[in-house]
């Protein structure tokens, strides 16, 4: 894992002024359904991608899909910071992306079912650079009925 005091100074001043307000509240704005009857997308910053979609650039803003149903070994990770630890997902993807555990939940009744589409973003991308992505993502949930995401930041 990088320690902050590890990362060179232009990537820790960004880390550390990242605008994170808006996010005091405590009481939902909605009641949600109960987890069982729940349909879940999963969005992951480990820039994941399939091994034959275009790989992650510096800087990059755009998203990639990974389907529900996809074979874990067709998951590669393109993320491009020498700062970052790759050795948990080489052990299990699910470190970085619970796509099998979302199955067993499913399997299990603990969640209504998985999505049919998940998505993954560059960490590196700074939040506000995403909105166009967030958008496109949040169009394919909503027309696949999704009404939970589980954010995997990395």
């Amino acid at each position: 894992m990088a320690r902050l005091d590890t990362i060179p100074l232009s990537e820790r001043k960004m880390m550390i002024e990242l605008d994170c307000s808006g996010f005091e509240g405590r009481t939902p704005f909605v009641m949600p359904k109960p987890l069982s009857e729940r349909r879940i997308s999963l969005i992951s910053t480990a820039a994941l991608n399939l091994r034959d979609d275009a790989v992650y650039q510096r800087g990059a803003t755009d998203y990639r899909v990974i389907p529900g149903d996809v074979d874990p070994g067709e998951v590669v990770m393109t993320h491009s910071s020498v700062n970052f630890d790759r050795t948990g997902f080489q052990a299990d993807l699910n470190v970085c992306f619970p796509i099998e555990r979302l199955h067993e939940l499913a399997d299990d009744g603990v969640i209504g079912s998985v999505a049919n589409f998940h998505f993954t973003v560059s960490g590196a991308a700074h939040p506000s650079d995403l909105a166009e992505s967030a958008r496109a993502m949040a169009r394919t949930m909503k027309a696949d009925g999704v009404d939970t995401v589980l954010l995997v930041p990395i």
